[in-house]
């Protein structure tokens, strides 16, 4: 979703707050806990570990916290979580996949439920909206990394499926499988990326005004404050002038 669709600010724009800080560190460092649980604890024979300590690296958490998370779960220590997606419906019909990790499936199963339905929207069955998005993978770039020309040129050489370049920066998108080797193409092109993961990338959108973008954020929002919830996704498309009334 390029140009005016800004899929990704919802994530960029709670990034910036400092309130949510230390709950995105902590939901960053369960990933890699768990990613380390489920591989080997060094990131360079562990592509999700790997993926996991790129993320929380480009989101600054700290060196010290990232080495905790892989001892905790070398450790044995930590919950054994399990990982669960919850697909339904927000405001407007926008389609929304949230993203868990939990150590109780009914609390959060419950929790989900409710804030949906307090917010304006209605959880739905598995693939209920799944279908409107691809699981992709996402490397990021700045803007100074290169021109679209280079950046594409790259991309191609890398293996990548897509490129999305604007004023803010470069999205490239590879299959989901390849996300391990198409980033380390680009890095040996490009330089390190700004951030590497897995995404659910919307295939059709839904158009939102400001009143829609206000009661669709309130909806992300409230999930993202819930201490299980990992992601967040939706498939709004919105002007840049109602994304800059937010």
């Amino acid at each position: 979703m390029a140009g005016h669709s800004k899929w990704a600010n919802i994530q960029h724009r709670k990034g910036r707050q400092d309130a949510a800080r230390s709950k995105l560190f902590s939901k960053l460092s369960k990933e890699i806990t768990v990613a380390a649980k489920m591989g080997d604890p060094d990131p360079e024979k562990n592509p999700r570990l790997r993926l996991a300590v790129k993320e929380a690296k480009s989101q600054s958490v700290p060196k010290d916290v990232i080495e905790r998370a892989i001892k905790k779960s070398a450790a044995g220590e930590g919950d054994d979580y399990e990982e669960i997606r919850y697909e339904g419906y927000g405001p407007n019909g926008v389609a929304v996949i949230v993203e868990a990790m939990t150590d109780n499936r009914n609390r959060t199963a419950s929790t989900v439920r409710s804030t949906f339905t307090k917010n304006g929207g209605n959880l739905g069955e598995t693939g209920s909206v799944g279908f409107m998005f691809d699981r992709k993978g996402e490397v990021t770039y700045t803007a100074d990394a290169g021109d679209a020309d280079t950046v594409m040129m790259a991309a191609i050489e890398a293996g990548a499926e897509d490129v999305e370049s604007s004023e803010e920066g470069h999205l490239i998108y590879c299959a989901d499988s390849d996300l391990h080797e198409v980033s380390g193409a680009l890095e040996a092109e490009l330089g390190e990326s700004e951030s590497t993961k897995l995404v659910w990338k919307p295939t059709t959108t839904t158009e939102l005004d400001l009143e829609g973008m206000q009661k669709l954020m309130k909806l992300v929002d409230a999930l993202e404050d819930d201490d299980d919830v990992q992601r967040v996704t939706t498939n709004f498309e919105a002007s840049d002038e109602v994304m800059e009334q937010l």
